[in-house]
C-alpha cells in the first residue's frame, strides 16, 4: 500500500524509523516531511498529508506530533479526513473496521517505537467492514461534515 507520513519536529524521529519499518514490510512510502527535529507548526504537515491522501497519492496516511492530538485536530478540520489518535492495538484496527479511518496519528511523547510500529501494522492491515450499522453511521459523519462544509463556504462569501 501506498502510505503518506507527515510529522512536526516533535515525531521527526519516530517518522523516519517507522519509514523504514514499514518500507521492510513492502510499503511504498510518500513522506510529506518536516524533515529535520528544527521546530515547525504541526498544521503545515497535517494539511499537506491530507491532500495528498484526498487526491490519490495513497491509500493511508500517518500523522506524527508530540502527544498527537494537534496533528489529529488539524487533519480532522480538512473534509474526507477521518483521523483519529490511537495509543493501543485496538484502537487502531477497530477505526478503520468500523469508522472507515483513513490516518492514523501517533504521539511520539506518549508511545514507545514497538508499540508504534504495532499500532501501524494493525491499521494498516484493517480494512472497513462494511456493515449496515458502520456504514450508517459513517454516513452520519460524512452528512455532518457536508453541512459545515457548505456553511463555511457560505460564511466566507460574505463581505
Amino acid at each position: 500500500m501506498k502510505v503518506i507520513l507527515g510529522s512536526d519536529h516533535a515525531g521527526f524521529e519516530l517518522k523516519q524509523l517507522l519509514i523504514d519499518c514499514l518500507k521492510q514490510s513492502g510499503h511504498e512510502i510518500i513522506d510529506v516531511g518536516t524533515n529535520s527535529t528544527q521546530a515547525v507548526d504541526y498544521p503545515d504537515f497535517a494539511e499537506a498529508l491530507a491532500l495528498r491522501l484526498l487526491h490519490g497519492d495513497g491509500g493511508r496516511g500517518i500523522l506524527i506530533c508530540g502527544s498527537g492530538v494537534g496533528a489529529s485536530v488539524a487533519a480532522n478540520k480538512v473534509p474526507g479526513i477521518r483521523a483519529g489518535i490511537c495509543h493501543d492495538g485496538y484502537s487502531a484496527h477497530q477505526g478503520v473496521e468500523h469508522d472507515d479511518m483513513n490516518v492514523l496519528v501517533l504521539g511520539a511523547r506518549v508511545i514507545g517505537t514497538e508499540l508504534a510500529k504495532e499500532l501501524c501494522t494493525n491499521f494498516l492491515n484493517a480494512r472497513f467492514t462494511g456493515e449496515e450499522r458502520h456504514q450508517r453511521r459513517l454516513n452520519k459523519i460524512l452528512s455532518i461534515e457536508q453541512r459545515y462544509a457548505v456553511n463555511a463556504v457560505a460564511k466566507e462569501k460574505k463581505p
